[in-house]
């Protein structure tokens, strides 16, 4: 299970932030091309691929926050029922639940949720999801 931590910037290898930067000028329409925005801040495009998704500023609207999470579930009545069971106790709201057709008798499940009122942590929900019989491959997808 994932483990998440706020450190300061100052023990970070200077990448972390250039991927961030690169990332904001993708998403500032700055630049349209990944290629243009590892050029622009000095890294490659292997090291923006990969800390893209594992690197996060803090939220400056922390009482907007969302997160995005997928996993596996076996294609039985009431499991899904189970999932929103935990994610409502732990205070999250689910905003968006993507399910795809169900192959091999497993449906791939992705749910976006707001986490601005979570009670428990993020990794918690994530674990205690893992622990339902029939889901599997619990993953955070992004978090804002």
């Amino acid at each position: 299970m994932e483990k998440y931590y706020i450190v300061d910037s100052s023990i970070l290898p200077d990448s972390f932030g250039k991927v961030i930067e690169a990332r904001q000028l993708l998403e500032k329409g700055v630049v349209t091309q990944v290629s243009e925005a590892v050029k622009k801040v000095g890294i490659s495009r292997g090291t923006f691929y990969k800390y893209k998704d594992l690197v996060f500023l803090p939220d400056e609207n922390i009482g907007h926050r969302k997160a995005v999470i997928s996993f596996l579930l076996e294609d039985e009545s009431g499991l899904l029922a189970q999932v929103l069971r935990l994610t409502s106790e732990s205070g999250a709201s689910v905003l968006t639940i993507n399910q795809n057709m169900p192959i091999h008798n497993v449906a791939s499940i992705v749910i976006s949720l707001d986490i601005s009122q979570m009670t428990k942590t993020l990794a918690s929900l994530m674990q205690k999801i893992q622990t339902i019989s029939g889901a599997s491959n619990v993953h955070l997808v992004a978090m804002e």
